[in-house]
Formats: structure tokens, C-alpha cells, sequence
């Protein structure tokens, strides 16, 4: 009896031991989580580099993945400030917006974010990207929206023309990591375009390969010199916002996909007439995805689909 009543004693205590231990870890994650501005940023810039969005939008989706963006870029070292939604003028007396810019001493990043989720094909030319979602009856919903790297040339260029400067800008494509990239094809090495959780990695190795090039006067400079540009008017988003929707809803295409439309009913690219090489089906004929091996899409032979040409 004394026995067990010594083990009992000690498991007590290892359990105690062990609980203490965990409570302490988990305290320590919540203090180091990091914040939504810079490192250590000083007292009197604090509320200047906060997100300039009114608390009515700031957790709307365009809103939180910036916030995600710009909280996955806090630990990257070196002198650093923030803008968010930025809108650069242009000579027609309209505006360009910027969703995350970081003035870091290797240069200027332009972050284009889009929270969005599902599947995302995208070529760099291409005018339109097209993102598949799910949809009823086990089909797809597919959904065009603006090449966002066009979208980010746009900024560059009026960034470049506002300050008025030759420090280096580098153009970042930021998707969610809710979404998976299933075919992006880049024909520069001008841009970048990744999910959220590799961002941090791909700034970094950029920071150490370009160096410090801007000092902490030239940055406080090129801040003081952009911030003016997130404190618009609320009437001024609104007619942004307005502009933007409109162009969207101009060039925007949605439609479910179906196999009687030559479509890939998961990702939308075209069917291909196929054989089977092995197994029960050897020698028999089915329609599959031509974006294979991304996209294992099959399909058994009924009808020629109407896009796709005997």
C-alpha cells in the first residue's frame, strides 16, 4: 500500500510539473505573437504606422489578409516602415491604390494581396486569372478577376513617378494560404507571386541578396513623403471603391463548368481524349484533364464535347 501511495504521490507531482511547464509555454507564444505594426516601432510613430482603414473595415477579407500581410513581415530584420492603402494620384485626377508598401533598407515592396481562396491559374500576360471555386452538384464555379501583376505594374509605375526616386521596388503577388497556386507561369523575373506562409522567406533572401541601399533618413524621408496618401477623405474611397466595382463587374466572368462544355469541371482547362494503358480499363477511351498531373479530372466517354473537335 505504501508503495502505490508513493506512486500515486509522484505521478501527482510529474502531472503538476508537466502542467506548469505547458501554461508557461503557451504564455510565452501570446507575449511573442506579433503586432500588427514594425519592430520596436518609436512612441511617436506608433499610431502613424498603424492601418490607416477605419474600424468599420478592418476585419472585411481585402483588410485581414493586409493585416496577415503585414504581420508575417515583422520579424524581417533591418529598419523598416509600413503604409497601408496608400492611393497614389494620377494625371487624371483619379487614384491607384496600394494595399501593403514596405520601406525596408534593401528597398521599396509593393504588396498586391489577395485573400482569396480555391484553386488559381494565372499566366503573366494574361488580362484575366481565373480563380475555381466549388459549386452545387459536385461541379465548379469558375471566376475571372484582373491579373493582379498588372494591377501591381500599375502601382509601381505612379509609386515611381511620385516620389520621384531610383530607389530599387520590388512587386510581390500575396495569395492567401487558403488558396492553392495550381498553375501560374511568370515570364520575368520582375514579380513575385506565392502564398502568404513562404512571404516572409522570399523578402528575407531578397533583403540579405540586395543589401542596405537606403538609410534611415531616405526612408523616414520616402514615409513622410507617402503617408499623406492613406489619409484620404471617406468620400474618396467610397468614389475609389465605386470605380474599382465597376471595373470588376466590367471585366468579371463566372459560370459553372461542365464536361459537356469541353471544361474541366475542377480546374476549367480543356479535355482531352484519352486510352487507358492498364488496369480493369486498359484500351477503353475517357476524357482527361489536359492540366495533368495538377488536375486528375476523368471522365468516361459518352459524347464528344462540343469544343473539342473529333
Amino acid at each position: 500500500m505504501e508503495l502505490i501511495a508513493c506512486v500515486v504521490v509522484i505521478l501527482v507531482i510529474w502531472n503538476g510539473i508537466l502542467t506548469f511547464c505547458i501554461v508557461k509555454r503557451k504564455k510565452k507564444e501570446i507575449e511573442e505573437r506579433p503586432v500588427e505594426t514594425h519592430s520596436n516601432p518609436a512612441p511617436e510613430k506608433m499610431n502613424l504606422e498603424s492601418s490607416s482603414s477605419p474600424p468599420s473595415v478592418e476585419w472585411d477579407t481585402g483588410k485581414t489578409g493586409e493585416r496577415y500581410t503585414r504581420e508575417v513581415l515583422v520579424s524581417l530584420t533591418g529598419y523598416k516602415r509600413f503604409l497601408s492603402n496608400c492611393y497614389l494620384p494620377k494625371p487624371d485626377g483619379t487614384f491607384t491604390e496600394v494595399d501593403v508598401i514596405l520601406l525596408h533598407e534593401s528597398g521599396l515592396y509593393v504588396f498586391e494581396v489577395k485573400n482569396y481562396s480555391g484553386w488559381i491559374f494565372g499566366e503573366e500576360g494574361q488580362k484575366q486569372w481565373t480563380q475555381i471555386l466549388p459549386a452545387n452538384r459536385g461541379l465548379s464555379k469558375s471566376i475571372q478577376f484582373f491579373n493582379p501583376i498588372l494591377q501591381n505594374k500599375v502601382h509601381l509605375k505612379w509609386l515611381r513617378e511620385y516620389i520621384d526616386e531610383d530607389a530599387p521596388l520590388y512587386s510581390y503577388i500575396v495569395f492567401s494560404d487558403r488558396c492553392e497556386l495550381k498553375k501560374i507561369t511568370l515570364t520575368s523575373n520582375e514579380h513575385v507571386v506565392l502564398n502568404r506562409r513562404n512571404l516572409i522567406y522570399r523578402v528575407r533572401r531578397n533583403a540579405e541578396l540586395k543589401g542596405a541601399v537606403l538609410t534611415e533618413e531616405k526612408i523616414d524621408a520616402l514615409y513622410n513623403k507617402l503617408y499623406p496618401l492613406t489619409q484620404v477623405t471617406e468620400e474618396q474611397k467610397a468614389a475609389h471603391v465605386k470605380s474599382v466595382e465597376q471595373k470588376k463587374q466590367h471585366g468579371r466572368k463566372t459560370e459553372e463548368i461542365t464536361p459537356q462544355k469541353g471544361s474541366c469541371p475542377r480546374c476549367g482547362s480543356a479535355l482531352v481524349l484519352r486510352t487507358a494503358r492498364k488496369g480493369p480499363q486498359a484500351g477503353k477511351q475517357f476524357w482527361g484533364c489536359s492540366n495533368f498531373p495538377q488536375c486528375r479530372f476523368v471522365k468516361q466517354v459518352e459524347s464528344t464535347p462540343a469544343s473539342i473537335e473529333k
